[in-house]
């Protein structure tokens, strides 16, 4: 029996959710209470933060532990526990989680259907072209995110998608690997926003 708060896990994945947290708050990558990071905890239970986490302060009490089968703990936990939850059940590799809306990527997406990276680290990290995924209708994405984002990141068959106008979604089985790769792709946004703005002065 999986404990509601994360009382009882290991303190060195606490400090490690806690410091990736806390740098990704401070690159704005998740805002006060918008995204999302949690931990593979067995094959069937994962940890994440709680619906009112503040991501440049999280604690064991922000964090909480859930089934990937839902129960009366996920009305306590993040929006996108099942987003999360579905993507544990999908690949087994997967030991980190991230949703983080950075503003240079968002922002690419929505003039763009891919991104192609011209910085040295970026085509090296992500390759010469990424598909940006258009979800199409907004007011519907809930309903169909949790199976949409896992079968999603199967044909794209890659740990990370950039979602027109929402975001990026990725998992590894390292956090700090994780977390690079949403901050190459928004250096790669951020760098490529500059020089179109060069090219157009």
């Amino acid at each position: 029996m999986i404990n509601a708060h994360f009382n009882d896990i290991d303190e060195k994945l606490l400090l490690s959710l806690k410091q990736v947290s806390l740098s990704m708050f401070r690159k704005n990558f998740f805002g006060i209470f918008h995204g999302s990071i949690s931990a593979r905890l067995t094959y069937e239970s994962f940890v994440i933060n709680a619906k009112q986490a503040v991501f440049d302060d999280l604690n064991e009490k922000s964090l909480i532990a859930l089934n990937t089968i839902k129960d009366y703990r996920w009305n306590e936990s993040s929006i996108d526990t099942p987003i999360h939850a579905q993507i544990y059940k999908n690949y087994k590799n997967a030991k980190f989680i991230a949703y983080a809306m950075p503003p240079y990527s968002v922002s690419y997406s929505l003039k763009h259907t891919h991104l192609r990276p011209l910085d040295f680290f970026g085509r090296q990290i992500l390759g010469e072209e990424v598909e940006i995924w258009d979800i199409g209708n907004y007011d519907t994405w809930y309903d169909r995110a949790m199976y949409e984002i896992a079968d999603h990141i199967t044909q794209n068959n890659k740990r990370f998608l950039i979602i027109k106008g929402y975001g990026i979604y990725a998992f590894d089985r390292d956090l700090n690997s994780l977390a690079k790769k949403i901050a190459v792709i928004e250096n790669s946004c951020k760098i490529l926003h500059f020089y179109a703005d060069l090219q157009n002065s």
